[in-house]
């Protein structure tokens, strides 16, 4: 008998400021609407998160694909994880500077190579013999981006040496990785994250949003789930993991994606948002920061907003 699908994808935590509100609304509802047509004409859920979440690299309100965060030196650099939880296959790209949707390279790692993850120009090189075309770095640069750092840096310049740097991750600056969890009519559920990763970043460094277990974990015996906000914190507690086992130790996800969020906010004063999905079709959506955008359908329901705590 088949199963009935579910879809949840979010598109970033943090304290998101009003005129920016109708944008992820509008950026999540078309990536929910991009993953249910998959979803509902019997795809798998792998397909299903891949194109939930490339809708969102390229919409430019998002920080994934095109419209990221520049890292100190000017550029743009990605990184996404795709997970099956039916095989635990995975595919990972870390620090890439030429693809334009990042989870599609992670999605051919996961079919197409005995590894798990690829960084750098190894990425790319993959990628681009894998029939995935490579862009210019200057391709998914954008003006608002440019300007962000500019006024970054020159703000951080006056405070002269007194910056630490941590409050670049303080819940105001924008957090909007982006993700997908989703179950598909053969009862299988996979999860897909994708970042640009934070504001004037070193070179070379990489959040928690590719990483397996930390950013994005699926397995059909626990849950598939998702993160998005501060990454280190994240990945220190291995997040999406930790979250994961709750749900295979009998918790529904509704109570792990809150139990997570306290978790990350008690043990490192960490933010961010999760979503969490099993393979039963029970989820849960849960943030520590003012807001988070997120979208969820079923075959009875669909919602999308922007604050909620757990479902």
């Amino acid at each position: 008998m088949p199963i009935d699908p579910v879809l949840v994808v979010h598109g970033g935590a943090w304290a998101m400021p009003d005129d920016m509100v109708e944008a992820h609304l509008h950026g999540v509802r078309n990536a929910l609407a991009a993953g249910w047509r998959l979803l509902e004409r019997g795809g798998p859920a792998l397909d299903a998160v891949e194109e939930a979440v490339v809708i969102m690299e390229d919409d430019e309100t998002f920080d994934a694909g095109r419209g990221s965060f520049l890292s100190r030196d000017g550029k743009v650099q990605l990184d996404a994880l795709i997970m099956d939880g039916a095989t635990l296959r995975t595919g990972g790209v870390g620090c890439v500077e030429r693809l334009r949707n990042p989870v599609r390279a992670a999605r051919k790692i996961l079919s197409e190579s005995p590894h798990v993850y690829f960084v750098a120009e190894g990425a790319e090189r993959f990628a681009a013999e894998h029939g995935i075309q490579l862009c210019r770095n200057e391709d998914l640069i954008i003006a608002r981006e440019v300007e962000r750092l500019r006024k970054y840096q020159q703000e951080a310049a006056s405070h002269e040496s007194t910056n630490d740097g941590n409050d670049l991750f303080a819940p105001s600056i924008s957090h909007d990785t982006v993700g997908a969890v989703a179950l598909d009519r053969n009862g299988n559920i996979a999860a897909a994250t994708s970042t640009g990763g934070t504001l004037n970043k070193a070179p070379g460094r990489l959040g928690d949003s590719s990483l397996i277990g930390c950013g994005c974990y699926a397995d059909n015996l626990s849950a598939a789930a998702s993160t998005t906000g501060w990454g280190e914190p994240i990945m220190k507690l291995v997040l999406a993991k930790w979250t994961a086992d709750r749900v295979l130790a009998g918790n529904l996800p509704e109570w792990a994606a809150q139990e997570a969020m306290n978790y990350l906010k008690q043990r490192l004063n960490g933010h961010g948002g999760i979503i969490v999905l099993n393979a039963q079709g029970q989820f849960g959506i849960a943030h520590n920061t003012p807001r988070m955008a997120w979208a969820s359908k079923t075959v009875k329901k669909e919602e999308a907003g922007i604050e909620r705590g757990a479902v």
